[in-house]
């Protein structure tokens, strides 16, 4: 598996959303932002509004769950045909029983660590996932500036996978952009998601593609 981006459709046009899901065609998977202002103090969309993207979306869709009680709501976007669905490692109760459920229903599964939880309590869960997110902002909102101090930690997750023999693709959501990728790319990260440097440029599709050579060059 090589260098995939993944535009964030949060710094999309929301009263556009089949366009723009339109403009990130070349893209590998859109990412969608699940907020429910309780896990973190913003509000997005839900199920309802997944099901008609999963409908139009010319990519699949990679949805990160910033919600409270995930046990009980994150299996739903499995089933609903979500192509990949990340709960919290924060709020899940039973992460592993979640992962299966996730998988169950046909969805990779992936499990997020904010800025400041460790990877190392959850190495021993990386075989039950398809996905590991490493948070580069604070969730909650986008346009965010990319947080060095998240490095060593991309690095840790990267060794241990490695060191495990796992195919678990290792993600970044915060602040990536053409001036940030290639650090996160040379810590180990394989997956990238960009709301702000691909939405907010003229040509969404050449800014993926630069997004993509930049990630692709440091990682030799």
């Amino acid at each position: 598996m090589g260098i995939q981006i993944n535009p964030s459709i949060l710094s999309a046009d929301f009263a556009n959303l089949e366009a723009e899901l339109g403009r990130i065609a070349d893209a590998d998977w859109a990412h969608v932002d699940v907020m429910d202002g309780h896990f973190v103090p913003n509000l997005t969309l839900g199920l309802p509004i997944v099901e008609s993207l999963l409908k139009v979306s010319p990519v699949p869709l990679d949805c990160h769950l910033m919600i409270e009680q995930p046990d009980r709501w994150a299996p739903a976007y499995a089933e609903a045909g979500a192509q990949g669905v990340t709960f919290h490692a924060e709020a899940a109760a039973a992460p592993v029983r979640l992962a299966r459920e996730l998988r169950r229903h046909g969805a990779r599964a992936g499990m997020a660590l904010k800025p400041a939880t460790p990877v190392e309590p959850f190495v021993d869960l990386l075989p039950e996932l398809d996905m590991l997110l490493v948070m580069t902002v604070e969730p909650g909102f986008g346009g965010q500036s990319f947080l060095d101090v998240t490095l060593p930690k991309i690095r840790r997750a990267r060794a241990a996978i490695a060191g495990a023999g796992l195919d678990v693709w290792l993600q970044v959501d915060g602040g990536v952009s053409a001036s940030t990728i290639e650090r996160a790319a040379e810590a180990g990260a394989d997956v990238f998601v960009a709301g702000s440097a691909v939405y907010g440029a003229e040509d969404a599709a050449a800014a993926v593609a630069e997004l993509r050579a930049k990630a692709q060059a440091a990682c030799g």
